[in-house]
C-alpha cells in the first residue's frame, strides 16, 4: 500500500537532533514515500549527520538557510531545483530563535533589537521561506509550521509568546493570500517535548510540569511522534480543504481550564 506521501517532494527545516520534531516529521515522511531535502543553519554538518540516521539517507542533501539572511532565501529556489527538481509539494517550518535576553523572566526590561530578532527569525520566516519556495509550488502544497500555543502567557517564554502569536497571524494572513494558488497553510501546536529548542528555554521543566497535572491525555516529553505524525498528515492530500489552521497536539491541554 502507498503511503500518503507516496511521490511528493517536501523541503523540511530544523533537523538539527534526533529529538527534533522536525527529524520525527523527516523520518515518516520518507516512510509514507516522500523524497525530501533538509535546510539547516548554523551548523549544516549537524544536520548531515543527523540525517544518516534517517530510513533513506543516500538520497538526502542538505542545504545551509540562514532565514534572516537575503542572499540565502534569493539562492534557495535554484538550489532545491538542483536536488529536486521543478516543483516542491510541502514546506515545514521548524524554526525558532530567540536571544537569551529575551528569555527565562526578562520580559520588561528585553531590548527591541533582541525582540526583532525573534520576530524576524521565529515569525517572519515563515512568509519569507514560503514565498522564496512559491515559484516551485507550481501545483499547490502545503506549508506546515509549529508553534506553541500563543493564547497563553507561559512562565520563562516571555517574547517567544509574542512571536509564536505572529506566527499564528502571519500563517493565516498566508492562508488567506496563497489559497487562490490552492497552497495551504497550517500550524501544529505541540505540547513541551525534549527538543534542543525547549531545553534553551530557561525553566522548561517548569512548564512542563503543567502538563503532568492538567493534561487530559497521558503526555510524554520524550515522544515527538504524534506532532511529527500531525504534520505528515497536514502534508499530505488529507486535509485538502483545511487552511489557516492550528492543530493542537499537546495532549488536550488547550481545552482545558483548571
Amino acid at each position: 500500500m502507498a503511503g500518503i506521501l507516496e511521490g511528493k517532494k517536501i523541503l523540511i527545516t530544523g533537523v538539527l537532533m534526533e529529538s527534533s520534531i522536525a527529524f520525527h516529521a523527516a523520518k515518516i515522511a520518507q516512510e509514507q514515500g516522500a523524497e525530501i531535502i533538509l535546510t539547516a543553519f548554523p551548523r549544516p554538518t549537524l544536520t548531515e549527520r543527523i540525517a544518516k540516521k534517517l530510513p533513506k539517507p543516500e538520497n538526502v542533501k542538505v542545504i545551509e538557510l540562514d532565514v534572516s539572511n537575503q542572499e540565502h532565501l534569493d539562492r534557495l529556489e535554484g538550489l532545491v531545483r538542483e536536488q529536486l527538481g521543478d516543483r516542491l509539494d510541502g514546506v515545514v517550518h521548524s524554526i525558532g530563535f530567540a536571544p537569551q535576553d529575551a528569555l527565562g523572566g526578562n520580559f520588561l526590561n528585553t531590548p527591541f533589537e533582541s525582540v526583532a530578532t525573534a520576530m524576524h527569525i521565529s515569525a517572519f520566516s515563515l512568509k519569507s521561506l514560503t514565498m522564496a519556495l512559491k515559484p516551485l509550488m507550481t501545483e499547490g502544497g502545503s506549508v506546515v509550521g509549529l508553534t506553541f500555543d500563543a493564547q497563553f502567557a507561559w512562565p520563562q517564554y516571555d517574547w517567544m509568546g509574542p512571536t509564536k502569536a505572529a506566527l499564528e497571524a502571519t500563517s493565516r494572513y498566508m492562508a488567506r493570500d496563497l489559497g487562490k494558488d490552492e497552497i495551504r497553510c497550517n500550524l501544529v501546536s505541540a505540547g513541551p517535548l525534549g527538543s534542543m529548542a525547549a531545553k534553551s528555554i530557561p525553566g522548561f521543566d517548569e512548564l512542563a510540569k503543567v502538563w503532568d497535572s492538567r493534561s487530559p491525555l497521558t503526555w510524554n516529553l520524550t515522544d515527538q511522534e504524534p506532532a511529527a505524525k500531525a504534520i505528515v498528515a497536514l502534508l499530505s492530500d488529507w486535509f485538502p480543504k483545511t487552511t489557516g489552521e492550528i492543530i493542537h497536539v499537546d495532549g488536550g491541554l488547550h481545552a482545558i481550564g483548571a
